[in-house]
């Protein structure tokens, strides 16, 4: 049997490979986003709802000029849930914000009709007892129609 030995050069370049996440980990965690990805502090974990709190699950849709709704998604307007979900006050705040995701969806989808109305719509699933209960209702966040 073979047994390898590591150099004192390779110990030095593991030993401060080790050293480096460990800080970039740290750094991450005190002062970092979730976009520092993978040395953010994953703070989109860090929240629990209560057994018996809702479990919001958003979703932004769009109505077309022919009148036909779809879900706006990074597929097809490169928009993702967690980013909607991070800039919900903004959008709230101000739904002009909401044409950059029409703007987007014509951008990705040059043959498809534009999008007129986007919608940011949160979907409650009651839970009770850390159980779903098969009940839920939307609730309109914010709207923004082109004008």
């Amino acid at each position: 049997m073979q047994t390898d030995t590591l150099t004192a050069t390779g110990r030095l370049v593991r030993a401060s490979a080790t050293v480096v996440v460990f800080a970039l980990l740290t750094a991450g965690t005190l002062w970092g986003t979730d976009d520092h990805f993978p040395f953010g502090p994953f703070s989109m974990y860090a929240g629990v709802n209560g057994p018996n709190d809702p479990a919001p699950d958003t979703r932004v849709e769009g109505v077309d000029a022919t009148g036909r709704t779809l879900v706006l998604n990074e597929h097809n307007a490169g928009v993702r849930r967690a980013e909607v979900e991070g800039l919900e006050a903004a959008y709230v705040d101000d739904p002009r914000r909401l044409e950059l995701i029409a703007d987007s969806y014509a951008r990705m989808n040059p043959d498809a009709p534009p999008i007129v109305r986007v919608t940011v719509i949160v979907r409650l699933h009651e839970i009770r007892n850390s159980s779903l209960t098969g009940q839920w209702h939307d609730e309109t966040r914010a709207v923004w129609q082109r004008p």
